[in-house]
């Protein structure tokens, strides 16, 4: 059962993995919490990797390569992409995250503990932060963490960002790697949010959670150096399907809508049966046993599974913002993903889409060891800026 994950965390430390981009936050209070409280209720720790962690001072960085044959269920996959899966591997033990219970699950390696790791064995060194960060209670049982840059000048364009975890695990540190690059390219403030999860909070919580956090960030624009007329939504896996929720529910809401999403191979559908459902069911970090693990945690019942906010791909999709959409070959949610973006171009909206072969679900914020990742952060940038200027 995952028997090296309390080795893992001890030589990692919490899963921040900022793949290129980790600085240690500044995380200044702005609320009456102290620092300590603060860190502990959004499960973030600011100092628990410094920028210089991932590298051995005075050793140059070697070519990230797998030293196994390339798995059964990923004969394409890129070498520097199953570098990081051989790490997962290692530091996960042998027991599938879906025979977890999800408290366990929560103390588990991630596959950005594994990018860290990877970081670490070619010696690959991190970059100084270009964000400051402070955090906020914007709601009840929901935090934020906001990012400044540190250059630039105000005010900034805003994305509210939503993290991946199946709606189940994860937390702010390990998806900050996505954020931090957002930002940095950017240059734009980003509100990273912490929505409360299942089972302890069901479907709809993590969305009303997420709509809660919009709406407080389109409230306090100026209070974080923001321009309310450039906000954007953006988010990865579960936080892919909360961003596109978002932008619905600001829609028949009739609050003001985000001039773009984001959205990073979004859970946008409630069929498992899908063409890359069925070819991933294997795949790692995400296959189709442990897509099932989180809908039984999040959902109330199948019936929530119907719910538009959830099957994205059957939603009415008209009147949203236009989107740039990524997805991965050995991704179970690939399909869906494009469906999407096939779905809201028939709905009269403007996407970017492009899928990234080699690579897995997970893949966005590892730009630091995975080429691709690189490219498609690129890609994402791109549109954002765009719409955001």
């Amino acid at each position: 059962m995952f028997q090296s994950w309390k080795s893992a965390s001890a030589r990692w430390g919490a899963p921040v993995a900022a793949l290129g981009l980790l600085a240690s936050c500044s995380n200044s209070q702005t609320t009456t919490d102290t620092a300590s409280a603060t860190a502990k209720a959004d499960s973030t720790s600011a100092n628990a990797a410094r920028p210089d962690s991932a590298a051995t001072a005075g050793t140059a960085p070697q070519p990230v390569a797998p030293s196994k044959p390339k798995p059964t269920w990923a004969p394409g996959i890129h070498p520097e992409m199953q570098a990081v899966i051989e790490q997962l591997e290692a530091l996960s033990g042998p027991t599938p995250m879906a025979k977890l219970t999800p408290q366990e699950a929560r103390k588990a390696p991630s596959a950005a503990d594994a990018a860290m790791a990877t970081m670490k064995k070619f010696n690959i060194p991190t970059s100084p932060a270009t964000a400051d960060t402070m955090s906020r209670t914007v709601a009840p049982g929901v935090k934020v963490r906001v990012y400044t840059p540190k250059s630039g000048t105000a005010p900034y364009p805003v994305i509210v960002y939503y993290h991946g975890g199946g709606w189940v695990i994860a937390n702010l540190d390990t998806y900050d790697a996505s954020v931090r690059s957002l930002s940095e390219q950017t240059g734009a403030v980003v509100v990273s949010v912490a929505y409360r999860q299942g089972p302890e909070f069901k479907f709809p919580t993590a969305h009303n959670d997420s709509f809660a956090a919009y709406q407080w960030a389109l409230a306090h624009t100026a209070e974080l150096k923001g321009d309310a007329k450039r906000i954007a939504v953006a988010g990865e896996s579960a936080g892919g399907n909360l961003a596109c929720a978002v932008s619905m529910m600001a829609r028949d809401k009739k609050v003001a809508m985000p001039k773009y999403q984001l959205i990073v191979y979004p859970i946008a559908g409630y069929d498992l049966n899908t063409p890359s459902y069925l070819a991933n069911t294997q795949t790692k970090p995400l296959n189709k046993d442990l897509m099932a693990w989180f809908f039984k945690y999040y959902l109330r019942t199948p019936a929530d599974g119907k719910s538009p906010m959830i099957d994205l791909v059957h939603a009415n999709l008209k009147g949203l913002p236009a989107a740039t959409i990524v997805t991965a070959q050995y991704d179970p949610l690939m399909s869906e993903g494009k469906m999407l973006a096939d779905n809201l171009q028939k709905a009269g909206v403007t996407v970017k889409y492009k899928n990234y072969e080699g690579v897995t679900h997970e893949f966005f914020g590892m730009a630091a060891v995975v080429p691709e990742a690189k490219e498609a952060q690129a890609f994402a940038v791109e549109g954002l800026k765009s719409a955001l200027k």
